[in-house]
């Protein structure tokens, strides 16, 4: 049975593009985590533990992870989270951790409100903005980068280079979409491949407005960061004491209100 605190709608959210055998993995995890804990009942957290663990690995806590590390790990996850909360047009931050899973040392998960078939310009920069954050905070705390932002980065310029060359949300390059793509024979180990359908002159105009829209996006999120650092380090801190905030407990420490006080909009 399903304790009272299972909320179907936020696992909705968060299980979006699930076929029907990664769902039935989750219950079934659900289910072997709550029998762990002798509990009658399958409860959210069990849930939670469910899927994380279908979608992102099982937990490494045998991982062996010095504090500089591990407060890297914190400062970089509370620059995402600290901006999925401020900027108006991203999801809604759901929890951050830095618990190990998988190939991340540290994860923050934005759960959508709503199924989206359509994303406005406003959404994609804003995400541009967060995936940005982790990098950034790094460097307004530390006098060094690392190379967790890896895969932050190459999101931001695959994103950055679809919003110029397939969805036309570039005025200096036009309503028009680059690299026709074609498909070619699957047996000879070739899917579909871009054709490069433009001019050198035009080439540099794409690779100038890539690099503006994720340097613009970097400015603004930089400037919320810096304005917002006494509040992002307390994220950090609250970090490695818990390992995992909610969305609702990064929203308290961003308004200054205690952990233990409800949430204020």
């Amino acid at each position: 049975p399903l304790s009272d605190d299972v909320d179907a709608r936020v696992l909705a959210r968060g299980t979006a593009g699930f076929c029907g055998a990664d769902l039935a993995n989750l219950v079934n995890e659900a289910a072997l985590n709550a029998a762990r804990y002798n509990q009658k009942t399958v409860t959210m957290q069990d849930f939670e533990f469910a899927k994380d663990k279908v979608m992102m690995g099982s937990e490494r806590r045998s991982l062996v992870i010095n504090e500089e590390e591990k407060q890297i790990t914190a400062i970089h996850e509370a620059g995402h989270a600290l901006l999925g909360v401020e900027l108006e047009h991203s999801d809604p931050v759901h929890k951050v951790t830095i618990i190990p899973r998988g190939m991340a040392l540290g994860v923050t998960q934005q759960l959508p409100e709503d199924d989206k078939h359509n994303y406005s310009s406003e959404y994609l920069h804003d995400q541009v903005a967060v995936l940005l954050g982790g990098r950034i905070a790094e460097e307004i705390t530390n006098t060094t980068v690392t190379t967790g932002a890896g895969n932050d980065l190459d999101r931001v310029t695959e994103l950055a280079r679809r919003m110029v060359c397939e969805w036309g949300m570039s005025e200096a390059v036009g309503p028009l979409t680059f690299g026709r793509k074609e498909g070619e024979e699957i047996f000879l180990g070739r899917d579909i491949v871009q054709h490069k359908d433009y001019s050198e002159d035009t080439a540099i105009r794409i690779d100038q407005e890539i690099k503006r829209i994720v340097t613009d996006n970097y400015d603004r999120a930089r400037s919320v960061l810096t304005e917002k650092k006494s509040e992002l380090l307390r994220i950090a801190e609250e970090l490695l004491t818990r390992e995992v905030l909610s969305g609702d407990q990064v929203k308290r420490i961003v308004s200054g209100q205690s952990l233990e006080e409800p949430a204020t909009s």
